[in-house]
């Protein structure tokens, strides 16, 4: 397989994993259709994540992927932190859908880096990272499936 056809396989597997229909069933953006904000909210238990924080935190590692791959300084990720972020930080319908669109926004930028990736640095490590460009791609997109299964489980123990 060519490196071209290899980047758009994993372009691929991106899209399905964010928001595109695939055979595994729900993808990341998928979990979240119908949630409301205080749904999002709702801990399963004090101290553990609820599916707001899941949403902003793969937001989070869609711009640190991101960042990887183009070779972008620290701290331009437009929430102060890392990894996780404690939400709700106002409990409205507005901040709930502001995150999501972060998310979207993340994802998006992400899509277009690795569109834009000449399929000659694929293999390349990326900066700041041990691995390669490709292997943080494939990554991101199962992080993506691994919080939707978890955002699934988190609504049916409602």
């Amino acid at each position: 397989m060519s490196a071209r056809a290899a980047l758009n396989t994993l372009i691929a597997g991106l899209d399905q994993a964010y928001n595109r229909q695939s055979w595994h069933g729900t993808n990341l953006r998928g979990s979240l259709r119908g949630v409301t904000f205080r749904q999002a909210a709702k801990r399963p238990r004090p101290g553990r994540h609820n599916i707001w924080e899941l949403v902003v935190h793969a937001a989070y590692w869609k711009y640190t992927v991101l960042r990887r791959l183009t070779g972008e300084k620290r701290g331009s990720f437009p929430l102060e932190g890392s990894n996780f972020f404690t939400r709700p930080v106002e409990l409205t319908d507005r901040a709930w859908r502001a995150d999501i669109a972060l998310l979207d926004r993340m994802h998006k930028d992400l899509r277009a880096a690795i569109v834009a990736l000449p399929a000659s640095r694929l293999h390349a490590k990326a900066k700041g990272a041990k691995t390669t460009n490709a292997f943080l791609i494939q990554g991101i997109a199962a992080h993506d499936l691994y919080h939707a299964g978890q955002i699934q489980l988190l609504k049916r123990l409602g």
